[in-house]
């Protein structure tokens, strides 16, 4: 994977990028919130060279700061728009995970029959059929929910709460060791707003491409599992369970999240 700077006014996003062949699909990983490239080690690691593919940094995240917290969701469309036509990135198949779920539905609406398909990895529906007024509204001001929290006691319910395995547990809590504790509060509670904000602006669409719904069984995170059970139900989108897999199911089942992806590609590249 190659490493690339894109620049904005508010800072510099970096992403890596590897280009396989022009006649293979474009495979483009989005990362949760808090997290950075390296939650996708073990796709990079698999689809590498088999398909094209690009990883970034969300601004504000991991490599992409300083990034001014003044984005929001229109802007992270634009800022990948703009790096896939640097790249050629022609009908990408986006693959979110939780916040990076939702980066990718806004995407689709904004830019609707330009994406190959649209896998979710422990994410949710950015419908605003899904969502209570109260759930909303606490999203706003999270910050006071997170800033209280001892720093060493916030680390490690980052990491147990959002990964089952040794090796998702140890990724995550590397990466939330980026940040200073002031940080990562200001950017979690950012990416908390901008969530609700953009939920509030959505409206009732779903994706309008191929979807397929992973969700481990073991997912404590927010509603994720209410949300995925409430999805599959309205939409018929395909929702796999996967065993043992917590919130960050890709670094808790790799091996089978990648089996299901490689599939979903096959089925919607021909």
């Amino acid at each position: 994977m190659v490493e690339k700077i894109f620049h904005t006014s508010f800072g510099d996003i970096r992403y890596w990028v590897n280009a396989a062949g022009e006649a293979r699909p474009w495979l483009v990983f989005l990362p949760g919130l808090t997290a950075d490239h390296r939650l996708f080690d073990k796709q990079i690691e698999y689809f590498e060279g088999k398909y094209n593919c690009l990883v970034w940094d969300a601004p504000a995240h991991g490599g992409s700061r300083p990034f001014r917290l003044e984005f929001y969701m229109d802007q992270l469309t634009e800022y990948l728009h703009s790096i896939f036509e640097r790249e050629g990135v022609d009908r990408p198949a986006l693959i979110g995970q939780s916040l990076g779920g939702y980066i990718a539905q806004a995407y689709i609406r904004r830019f609707s029959g330009t994406v190959r398909g649209f896998v979710s990895i422990d994410s949710a529906p950015l419908s605003r059929d899904y969502f209570a007024g109260v759930e909303l509204a606490l999203l706003k001001h999270a910050y006071w929910i997170y800033r209280p929290i001892p720093w060493e006691l916030l680390v490690k319910l980052g990491a147990t709460g959002t990964a089952q395995s040794e090796y998702g547990r140890g990724l995550m809590e590397g990466m939330m060791r980026v940040y200073s504790p002031k940080e990562y509060c200001e950017l979690a509670a950012h990416g908390y707003k901008l969530l609700s904000l953009a939920v509030e602006a959505h409206g009732n669409r779903e994706p309008d491409c191929p979807v397929l719904l992973l969700c481990g069984k073991k997912d404590g995170a927010g509603s994720s599992k209410r949300y995925n059970r409430a999805w599959t139900k309205k939409t018929g989108f395909r929702l796999v369970w996967l065993e043992g897999a917590g919130h960050n199911s890709n670094t808790d089942a790799p091996e089978r999240v990648n089996e299901l992806i490689e599939i979903f590609i096959k089925e919607n590249s021909r």
